[in-house]
């Protein structure tokens, strides 16, 4: 699942043109780590809601039960001596659980779970998870979950991962682990997920598919307070929210911000993502990570101040990998698996002033059934069994190309890429869009040792540049992190990126 940087996978609308230019980067060394100033303007005005959530039913809806704060274990106890889709309404106030660590709600199919203003469902540090099992349909709404101590990798809200919850207008803070959880069918829906230890959700489902995935209009920031990836080095465990094997997802219109580490990470096997009309901004790594995983589009999202401080520790250490703020890792589109389109699709997007711009990367020792592959146990979707991934047949077709997850058919066209140096406070390694793959050394019966993964990704696997807008003075980087390239040389022969594009070296500021 997760994996180290290099090793593992790690990791606008109509544009005027503007004069093309190539750039030359200076030596010197890179700053030390700055904060990022804080998230400003032009967030979607429905994602704004942790400051300003919308209130609840002052009165109780007809026929609801209505839950008394006052009673220790009343909204459990209500729940169980209830029927099916029974609406409870709880009143203003702090209710809490039984102080039982795994004292926790238990639905009922269809249930709804509505706050009034001022309603909060309080852990006190003591309990687990606040609502839980497998029912389905069940719906909480306007309603504070605060202080549960879930364990790593788990969530306070819809625990078992129960399909066809709906979550609006609720507000999921200072939780252990992750605020929520997902099952299919969910959707989570202006509400803020915020300081929660590890994610604001885990979209992840155990034993079971996780389909049709909607979560729009949402503010979520500050999550990862544990700071995982220190505990636990290379972990990959830690950002806003986590994806993991989900098949059709519409991401839109949220505000992600100012969460430590990923923003947005989508991890192995997962397929059909829409992420469009979102501003992520400020977060300590990537804006967006889509891992081992097929067929997406990227449309119309402001991408700004993203991967100051994993991509300046990085330099710091003197690693020349191209750590962006969008990165493709072992992702492309694959016709033959079903989705709404089969590419990975990145278009009309605004990036400014992040810690770098895009990068596709393929790690050659990665693939089913290698031990280099950090998803252990996981095989791409069109192998699906890690035991077929073995030689002699894996060096043949159709294993050859099917044990590989394959950064491919990816469409990169008008964008606009904006850089000032000087607002992200670097001088080199802050400036690269990036094609590239490792030299195979491993394992010993590997069939993709040497430059033949690097030679694919880079020219025959049909990923564009195209039609974009550069101001800035950026940089491109191909093959392999040695071979920098300036505009002119990107789209020459033999890499032939970037028709249509422009650059403007100056114009960044």
């Amino acid at each position: 699942m997760g994996i180290r940087w290099r090793k593992r996978t790690l990791p606008a609308a109509a544009l005027a043109l503007l004069a093309a230019g190539c750039v030359s980067t200076p030596g010197a060394p890179a700053e030390k780590p700055a904060t990022a100033p804080p998230s400003v303007s032009a967030a979607p005005a429905a994602a704004r809601v942790c400051a300003e959530p919308a209130a609840g039913p002052a009165k109780a809806p007809a026929g609801a039960v209505t839950v008394d704060p006052g009673v220790v274990g009343d909204l459990a106890a209500k729940t169980k001596d209830h029927p099916p889709r029974t609406t409870f309404w709880l009143r203003p106030g702090k209710h809490r659980l039984a102080p039982d660590r795994y004292a926790q709600v238990l639905p009922k199919k269809g249930n709804r779970y509505l706050g009034a203003p001022g309603a909060v469902l309080d852990g006190r540090r003591t309990n687990q998870y606040a609502f839980g099992g497998g029912a389905r349909d069940v719906t909480v709404s306007h309603l504070t979950v605060q202080n549960f101590v879930a364990p790593h990798d788990e969530g306070v809200v819809n625990h078992d991962s129960a399909d066809g919850w709906v979550i609006e207008h609720a507000t999921i803070r200072r939780n252990s682990g992750a605020g929520l959880m997902a099952g299919a069918r969910q959707q989570v829906r202006a509400s803020c997920l915020r300081d929660n230890g590890q994610y604001g959700m885990n979209a992840y489902k155990s034993g079971g598919p996780l389909r049709d995935l909607v979560v729009e209009g949402n503010e979520i920031v500050g999550n990862n307070t544990g700071d995982w990836e220190r505990r636990r080095e290379g972990c990959g465990c830690t950002g806003g929210i986590k994806f993991w094997a989900v098949d059709g997802a519409d991401i839109r219109g949220n505000w992600v911000h100012d969460n430590r580490g990923a923003g947005l990470w989508a991890d192995t096997n997962n397929n059909d993502f829409r992420i469009e009309n979102n501003v992520i901004e400020a977060n300590d790594g990537a804006a967006l990570m889509y891992e081992t995983s097929y067929n997406a589009v990227i449309r119309k999202n402001t991408i700004r101040r993203n991967n100051w401080v994993e991509g300046r520790k990085y330099a710091d250490r003197g690693d020349n990998f191209p750590f962006a703020t969008v990165y493709l890792s072992e992702s492309g589109g694959e016709p033959r698996v079903p989705a709404r389109t089969d590419k990975i699709e990145v278009y009309r997007n605004v990036l400014e002033d992040n810690w770098s711009g895009i990068t596709l990367w393929e790690n050659a020792d990665r693939f089913c059934n290698s031990p280099a592959n950090t998803s252990s146990g996981d095989c791409t979707l069109l192998a699906r069994d890690t035991d077929r991934c073995v030689r002699p047949a894996i060096a043949t077709a159709p294993l050859y190309a099917d044990c590989r997850w394959k950064t491919q058919r990816v469409d990169i066209h008008d964008n606009r890429f904006v850089l000032d140096k000087s607002v992200v406070k670097c001088t080199v390694k802050c400036d690269r869009m990036a094609v590239l793959a490792n030299y195979g050394t491993y394992p010993k019966w590997s069939p993709y040792k040497g430059e033949r993964v690097a030679e694919a990704i880079t020219l025959d696997q049909h990923n564009r540049w195209h039609d974009n807008v550069y101001l800035g003075p950026w940089q491109f980087v191909a093959h392999d992190p040695s071979r920098v390239l300036d505009f002119g040389q990107w789209q020459g022969t033999p890499y032939r990126q970037d028709k249509g594009s422009t650059l403007d070296p100056r114009a960044g500021g």
